[in-house]
């Protein structure tokens, strides 16, 4: 392999080690922020598609896929896995840390309650969900272990909450009532 080949494999390995680890601080974002499931993945997808187009060619050379299928399907997905998850943490995180800094208090009632499993090392300390409707859609919101135990007695949530800096909003505390 000659230098080049090998400079651009290493770029693109870093990228997608870069797009993980993005995701994963995105995700912890994503949590506190009121924003629909369809426009994270819309970001994604989308930065994934447009991207693919720009990395064809460099696959092609680097990887030299037998199948046309083959090049396609791995060059989606470094793109996806590596810009996608980039350009969707930029979004994310802009939103986040530009948000207006006057924050309002609302309060919902519970329409549905649930749990998923605890951290690694910790899967049978269950953490409560509890689903409202914010803003005419569904919005589950997670809580720690701790109020597993009464999650039946909460009839509501107060959200204090903010302006993000692209209109969604973000939760800056969350109350069980």
């Amino acid at each position: 392999m000659d230098h080049n080949k090998r400079r651009k494999s290493l770029f693109y390995k870093s990228i997608f080690i870069a797009g993980i680890l993005a995701i994963l601080w995105e995700i912890y974002i994503y949590r506190l922020t009121l924003i629909e499931l369809e426009v994270p993945f819309l970001i994604i997808f989308g930065t994934g598609a447009l991207t693919t187009y720009f990395g064809l060619k460099d696959f092609q050379e680097l990887f030299n896929y037998e199948s046309r299928s083959s090049l396609y399907f791995w060059t989606f997905f470094q793109s996806t896995v590596s810009w996608g998850f980039l350009a969707c943490s930029i979004f994310m995180l802009t939103n986040y840390y530009f948000a207006d800094d006057n924050s309002q208090l609302k309060t919902y009632q519970i329409i549905e309650r649930s749990s998923i499993p605890g951290g690694q090392n910790r899967r049978n300390e269950r953490k409560p969900t509890f689903k409202i409707m914010y803003n005419g859609k569904p919005k589950e919101l997670v809580f720690p272990h701790r109020y597993y135990s009464k999650m039946e007695t909460y009839k509501s949530i107060e959200l204090e909450v903010r302006d993000g800096f692209f209109g969604y909003d973000i939760l800056t505390k969350q109350d069980l009532k």
